[in-house]
């Protein structure tokens, strides 16, 4: 495509009062879609580039202007960090670009996952004995985190707690402290060494205030 091909293909309609995305040219427009078909997967650019047949520069610009004009946005896949991905501004990305929530920015959220295990821990020591679907339930009733906790993911910190020896797995007998837990369910109680779990009453209102407390996503 020579120059006066692609300064044709950039020309844009003079603003009409309508929303950007209406006063997109052809190429813009033709990747626009292309983005915002992945929905919540999103695109790298070199696929764009695949599925829309245009050359680099037209991609740029229109990638440029779709970003300036706050259409599209450019975020960081958890296995391919060094490349660029996009996805129209209405999506959300998956858990599966992610990486989950133990991720943010493409990076596993050490931070987080360090306040979720003492969050979990201080929860069992509250309730003695709990199952993974008890401790987020607790979180929900309590509001320690402001999304739903969902129990695969409290599930996942509890094995590695399991692994650490901060607590560990037991049956329940359906008598005494496990009362109201069915019998035989999977439980959990803290090793009695525990000497990180503060003492006294759990202060929730402390967690409330991780400052990583709202990145727990279905």
């Amino acid at each position: 495509m020579g120059r006066g091909q692609e300064n044709l293909s950039l020309k844009r309609k003079r603003p009409d009062g309508k929303t950007p995305a209406q006063n997109l040219s052809d190429t813009e427009r033709k990747v626009y879609e292309c983005i915002r078909s992945k929905k919540d997967m999103g695109i790298f650019q070199g696929d764009i580039k695949k599925e829309t047949s245009l050359i680099d520069s037209l991609i740029k610009k229109s990638l440029k202007f779709l970003l300036d004009h706050n259409l599209i946005k450019e975020f960081s896949h958890y296995q391919n960090k060094g490349k660029k991905y996009f996805m129209a501004v209405e999506f959300e990305p998956s858990a599966e670009v992610t990486g989950g929530a133990w991720y943010s920015n493409g990076a596993l959220d050490m931070d987080f996952i360090a306040a979720v295990k003492v969050s979990c821990l201080m929860c069992i020591k509250q309730l003695k004995v709990a199952t993974v679907e008890g401790i987020a339930e607790f979180f929900d009733k309590t509001h320690v985190f402001h999304n739903k906790c969902f129990s695969e993911k409290i599930g996942e910190i509890v094995q590695t707690l399991v692994l650490d020896n901060e607590v560990m797995e037991v049956k329940s007998t359906a008598m005494g402290e496990y009362a109201g837990i069915p019998f035989g369910a999977l439980c959990y109680k803290l090793v009695k060494k525990q000497g990180g779990v503060p003492r006294g009453g759990v202060d929730f209102d402390s967690l409330r205030r991780l400052p990583s407390d709202t990145r727990v996503h279905a």
